[in-house]
């Protein structure tokens, strides 16, 4: 359940993600297919609101290109690594992090979805310590559909 609930936020970038700036079935389809957490971070910044398909497919391709290359020579060079070497676990973490903070960088006036997110995390660690993060992903999904939902119903100023 945590494996897909980790993988289920591909569901809310493609929300975002600028997919009607890239043409043609199979662009869209590779684009789709192609979608990381790199791409979605790069292509969601207001400098990139000018960005072209080419540029995200280019781009999208190269990232991809980065993941397969990466993750084989990992694979091949992964058994060369001392036992006694710690600290590479925390890498993705850090990538987390830090794609985390070029977000709050970013913000558009919606500093609440970070707050939720450590509000959620709390609630999640003091009510269901064992199942943290299972109830931290299922607290924050609702928060953002309440969020979300009160955002349709509220009227539109002239």
């Amino acid at each position: 359940m945590a494996a897909f609930l980790v993988q289920a936020r591909h569901v809310f970038y493609a929300l975002s993600f600028p997919l009607h700036r890239v043409r043609g079935g199979l662009a869209k389809t590779y684009s789709t297919f192609a979608l990381t957490d790199e791409a979605y971070a790069l292509t969601s910044t207001e400098q990139s609101r000018g960005w072209s398909g080419p540029r995200i497919l280019w781009l999208q391709f190269f990232l991809h290109l980065y993941w397969a290359g990466s993750a084989a020579a990992g694979a091949l060079l992964g058994s060369l690594v001392p036992d006694g070497v710690t600290g590479l676990d925390f890498a993705l973490t850090a990538l987390f992090v830090v794609l985390a903070l070029d977000a709050l960088r970013d913000l558009r006036g919606d500093l609440p979805t970070p707050l939720l997110a450590l509000l959620c995390a709390l609630a999640a660690r003091l009510l269901f310590p064992h199942q943290l993060l299972l109830a931290a992903f299922a607290l924050f999904t609702s928060g953002l559909l309440v969020r979300r939902l009160a955002d349709v119903r509220k009227p539109a100023h002239a």
